[in-house]
């Protein structure tokens, strides 16, 4: 891309993604950015997410190295937004209960320590000594993830944005993409030359489409198939409460019984915390004060400390879920100007995303680490 010329991109969706793709732009000479969000901005899976960052259950290793070169890049980009965005440190604390349940931790640890992941073993006692006011009842193996760390997405959001907005960015709020004035070029491919909103038309040179769930609806208005899978999510509030972890920043406790299942918790610096169950893909549409209360009493089980607080049900999240799970990055062979980026674990990648995409964008790079999650995998979209 030639940036000697004034060159123009709209990015779609202001979710984490979206804002650290528009603050990385914002910050290459002779880029227009206009961010276009059909509500406020995190008011999509951003603003439901756990946001614990980890490459624990991520495969295949290629997967895994992706998601650890992001973890990586978090404390350079925390020190860059140059504010407080909630970054918690300390690591996740998982334990077992069954031996099932201890064979399995087993060999996904020693997995990944062969593939240089911080993550090690710790016993019974030091559980106690690492939370004091947890009681983590029978343990059969347990493991410490010390690169682990916490964010609060709607912070980084916000710095992000304003950030990207001192900079010359335009940030549309309430601005709903109706449709795409797609023109046809040469060599069977076509460009994007309007978005147009519910309230006007906006000329591009470039289509950055990070419109989570959304994706595949928006891309359709230029032609494009990006197929999703559907993925509800619940993640439960509390009220706000003393601080009941210690040293760790989140913990993944085991199911109670056979009718209860396990657990894993975070506090964000406000007090509150939040709950969730099963992995970050377990399917739940669960909303229910009913649901809300189950979850919170099994965190009481091992974090007695946390007595007084009281449930809050959260409306059910659909997460961002590509058809075969894996992230979808760069530009589409059909459409040349439009770049998308779709992706689960849109936290923990978001400022390595932001970053590689601006590479691909401004400089016409392709970034070998991305061909894995090209758009054209998907033969019938492109």
């Amino acid at each position: 891309m030639n940036t000697k010329v004034k060159i123009h991109v709209v990015v779609i969706g202001a979710g984490i993604v979206g804002a650290s793709i528009a603050y990385f732009l914002s910050h290459r000479n002779n880029i227009d950015v206009t961010i276009l969000e059909k509500s406020q901005p995190g008011s999509g899976a951003s603003g439901h997410s756990f946001a614990w960052l980890n490459s624990f259950g991520k495969d295949p290793v290629a997967y895994h190295n992706l998601n650890c070169r992001s973890m990586d890049m978090w404390h350079r980009f925390a020190h860059q937004l140059d504010r407080d965005i909630g970054f918690h440190c300390g690591g996740q604390l998982r334990w077992e209960n069954t031996d099932d349940g201890a064979n399995a931790l087993r060999l996904r640890v020693k997995q990944l320590q062969a593939r240089g992941y911080a993550c090690r073993f710790v016993s019974g006692s030091e559980i106690r000594q690492l939370e004091p006011g947890m009681q983590p009842g029978t343990v059969t193996a347990a493991s410490l993830s010390q690169a682990d760390v916490c964010v609060e997405p709607p912070k980084v959001i916000e710095a992000c944005l304003d950030q990207a907005r001192r900079r010359g960015a335009v940030v549309r709020t309430e601005t709903r993409v109706c449709g795409m004035f797609v023109e046809n070029g040469s060599n069977s491919s076509r460009q994007i030359k309007v978005v147009k909103t519910s309230s006007d038309e906006v000329a591009c040179d470039t289509v950055v489409l990070t419109g989570g769930v959304h994706t595949t609806q928006l891309a359709a208005m230029a032609g494009v198939h990006i197929p999703q899978q559907e993925s509800p999510g619940i993640v439960v509030r509390t009220t706000p409460c003393d601080p009941v972890l210690n040293s760790v920043s989140v913990i993944h406790a085991p199911r109670i019984d056979d009718s209860r299942g396990d657990v894993h918790l975070r506090q964000t610096p406000d007090g509150t915390l939040l709950i969730g169950q099963g992995s970050q893909e377990s399917l739940n549409r669960d909303d229910s004060q009913q649901h809300a209360d189950d979850l919170l009493t099994r965190a009481k089980y091992y974090v007695p400390s946390i007595d007084g607080a009281s449930a809050i049900p959260v409306p059910v999240g659909y997460r961002p879920m590509p058809i075969d799970g894996f992230p979808v990055l760069g530009f589409v062979p059909s459409v040349p100007n439009l770049y998308i980026a779709l992706m689960h674990s849109g936290v923990t990648l978001a400022p390595l995303i932001g970053e590689l995409a601006t590479l691909e964008i401004v400089d016409g790079a392709r970034v070998d680490m991305l061909n894995p999650y090209r758009p054209e995998r998907f033969k019938q979209s492109c």
